[in-house]
């Protein structure tokens, strides 16, 4: 990225929502220059999107929250605080918040499953959608019920639902959370930089409220969905209770795939136009689930030539 032109970022600024949730965020850019709103996954927080930040932030407000249960935004310990209604809900009152009707939303990973909900049921609010390497809510519980390759791609989601997996995650010095990065047979990740592992391992070892644990935030999500592999004990994903006609995005929608992806693979891509009408899709052969920090010029310019 050329430093010389990126703008600056402001950290430590805080929105606090009428559903009591206290949000933290970084920007870039002017308010009321158009929002562009950048949306993290696990196990990230705000900073995944730095370079978008810096990158966008000369032309609109660009501003990427922590979710509720990362880094310096509130993180209730129980696990129904992190039912997807609310966390959608979180985000339609934080673009009003900062004084915003609609918005541009860029999303990744959990941050793009929570925003395929923001489209579908509040398509006045979003402008366009980007997704990175997150699946179609009703293409990926089809592949969770009837592809067992995907159920085994998909089987930590299941670990990370069992009690505990916070503990063990952050067991010497956050060496399975830092696994998420370069596991699964992915390279080693060049640009989790000493610089870059200090900010995350600031972000990890926040606290948790009301006595739980500083991760049980972020893991929660994965407690509180119904989407996941089949697991002995609970309750089987309903397919038949998901019309497809009511997933349908109705507007229009970038989808970029890092095709090295080894837990979302490449075929959660077929079909898709049928629930996008308005879809452009960017395949990136040599990136993996962490393509937003592998390539980020990259992602800046797909994302720039879909919005300008």
């Amino acid at each position: 990225m050329n430093t010389a032109t990126a703008a600056a970022i402001t950290e430590s600024q805080f929105a606090d929502l009428p559903n009591g949730t206290r949000l933290h965020y970084a920007s870039a850019g002017k308010r009321g220059a158009p929002l562009m709103l950048f949306v993290h996954g696990f196990p990230e927080f705000w900073y995944e999107w730095e370079a978008q930040l810096a990158a966008f932030g000369d032309t609109h407000f660009a501003v990427a929250p922590d979710m509720r249960g990362y880094n310096l935004s509130s993180k209730p310990a129980a696990v129904d605080a992190y039912r997807p209604k609310l966390l959608v809900q979180d985000l339609t009152q934080f673009i009003a918040a900062l004084g915003y009707e609609r918005a541009i939303v860029v999303a990744h990973d959990w941050g793009g499953a929570i925003c395929w909900n923001l489209a579908i049921q509040h398509p006045e609010l979003v402008e366009r959608l980007v997704i990175v390497n997150s699946p179609h809510p009703w293409v990926f519980a089809n592949a969770l019920l009837s592809d067992p390759a995907q159920q085994a791609s998909s089987a930590y989601m299941n670990w990370l639902r069992q009690p505990g997996s916070e503990q063990a995650l952050a067991a010497n010095d956050f060496e399975k959370l830092e696994g998420f990065f370069s596991g699964m047979g992915q390279p080693v990740a060049d640009w989790f930089t000493p610089e870059v592992r200090a900010r995350y391992h600031a972000a990890w070892s926040q606290p948790g409220e009301g006595g739980s644990h500083g991760l049980t935030g972020g893991v929660n999500y994965y407690r509180a969905s119904p989407l996941h592999p089949p697991a002995e004990g609970t309750a089987p994903l309903r397919i038949d209770q998901m019309p497809p006609e009511a997933f349908v995005v109705k507007v229009p929608t970038l989808v970029i795939w890092g095709e090295m992806d080894m837990a979302l693979p490449k075929s959660l891509l077929n079909g898709l136009e049928r629930f996008i009408p308005d879809i452009r899709l960017e395949r990136i052969p040599d990136g993996t689930h962490w393509v937003v920090h592998e390539q980020p010029e990259r992602i800046a310019a797909l994302i720039r030539s879909f919005v300008s």
